[in-house]
Formats: structure tokens, sequence, C-alpha cells
């Protein structure tokens, strides 16, 4: 459902993607894991036509990424690490705002919505401002906004991010369904890797741009003769403390703009 191929994406001289494959099948949940500025980022951005590739390719589900955008967009749905929601409108109205964009068929919309905001228990709540919302609720209807299309493919970016165990233990219900019974191929980043090793069946680990492995957490144990997934991933990435994520995309960017002021 998902082929990366010798992918690569440079800003200027630096390297932020340096040549990874990999693939994932349908109905997988699969997870990429790294330190911050490990590549991450960048890369769901060029599998989500946010960002093109330097070179290599990129297949979701059978359309190539590059040259066949809008095929593309049309099979994943994306909850990214930021909040994305009209805090102003109600949950209805985030959900039937998505669907135009995404021409979802009117006469289908409202069954829809309402199965959605059903699934992640919203519905009683649909006619509420979101601004009134926890974190939680906004993950939740997050996720149901971007099932809207009925996707082949979801990308989760740090969905569980600054909330409770019981809306984290809540939320993996509901991605977990969508994988088991839906068929749904799933691809997810998080710092948290209990979350990793008790939902994915996969894992890949990228640093420095590079792929430093890939397979399921008992595997990563073994080859690198650890106990945990936590002693797999230091050993594999190192025990240096990070500087917070930097988008190397904006960094690019404003030393463009820094180079025109001059």
């Amino acid at each position: 459902m998902i082929e990366v191929n010798h992918l690569t994406k440079q800003f200027g001289k630096f390297t932020a993607v340096n040549d990874i494959s990999f693939s994932v099948n349908k109905g997988e949940l699969f997870a990429l894991l790294g330190p911050n500025g490990a590549g991450k980022s960048t890369t769901i951005k060029m599998l989500t036509t946010l960002l093109k590739p330097t070179s290599g390719e990129l297949f979701l589900n059978g359309y190539n990424v590059v040259k066949q955008q809008d095929s593309a967009r049309k099979s994943f749905g994306i909850v990214f690490q930021d909040p994305s929601l009209d805090n102003d409108l109600t949950a209805y109205e985030n959900m039937e705002l998505h669907a135009v964009m995404y021409g979802v068929e009117p006469a289908s919309m409202k069954n829809r919505i309402k199965e959605l905001l059903e699934l992640v228990e919203l519905w009683d709540r649909r006619a509420n401002l979101v601004k009134t919302f926890s974190g939680g609720m906004k993950r939740r209807l997050e996720i149901a906004r971007g099932l809207l299309h009925h996707p082949k493919v979801l990308f989760l970016d740090e969905p569980t991010l600054g909330l409770d165990t019981q809306t984290r233990n809540l939320l993996w219900n509901y991605i977990g369904h969508l994988a088991h019974e839906k068929e749904m191929t799933i691809l997810f980043t998080t710092h948290y890797l209990e979350e990793a090793e008790a939902n994915a069946s996969r894992i890949a680990i990228i640093d420095h741009g590079k792929l430093l492995t890939i397979g399921s957490a008992a595997k990563l144990k073994q080859d690198t003769h650890t106990k945990t997934l936590e002693q797999a991933y230091l050993k594999l990435t190192g025990k240096e403390l990070r500087d917070e994520e930097v988008d190397p995309h904006e960094a690019w960017r404003a030393r463009q703009r820094s180079r025109n002021m001059r």
C-alpha cells in the first residue's frame, strides 16, 4: 500500500532524508520512529505531497505520489501533530467543511459524518464548539475528519502527544479497529516507545536521515541483544540529547529569504 524507493530529500547542502527504502502492507500498523531531527516529518511530508523528493520514488495505493498527486491525495488521510481544527466551528461544522473540501458526495455526507462521530463517541457533542473540547476530544475529532473520504492510508503524526493514559488507550482502540477490521494501512510516529511496541506490527527507526533498521519489536530487541525496545532504540540512536525538532524545509526557506534581503 506504501512503497518508498531510494528516497532522498536535500535542502541546499543539507540532506534531511538519505536514500531510504521501505514498504507498508495493506492493513498494517507501521511505526516510524526516530529522535528529533531524524527525518520522520520530512518523510511524511513527501508521502503526503507537501514536499517534492530530490530523488527516489513514492507510491500510495498504486499511485505515483509525485506524478499522480490528486489520486494519491484522495488515497490518504492525515492527523497532524499540531492541532488543525477550527476552534470557532462546531464538531459537525468541522466535519462538514472537510467533506466539502474533499468532494464527499452530498447524498452520503450526513450519514458519513454521523457514522464517524459515533465511532469516536462525539455524536452527542456535534453541536458544541471545538474550543470547548478537551485535547483528547479534539484528537478523536481529527481522526474522524481524516477518515471522511474513505482513505486507504492514514498518517498519524504523534497522535497521542500530551494526552492522558485513558484517552491514549481509547485512541489506540480506534486505530487498531481501523487497521484490523477496516484493513486500513496506518503509518504513525510517536515518542512513546511502548505505544509502538504494543500496536505496530513493524517498526522502522530513522536517524540523521538514514533508515537504521526495520522489523518487529521482538526482532529489533533480538538484533541489538537488548531486553526492551527502549534499550534497542537507544543502542541504535545513541543517548545524547537532541535539540527540539526544527523543520529543515522552513529553516532552508528562512536562509533563502535572508540571502535575498541582503
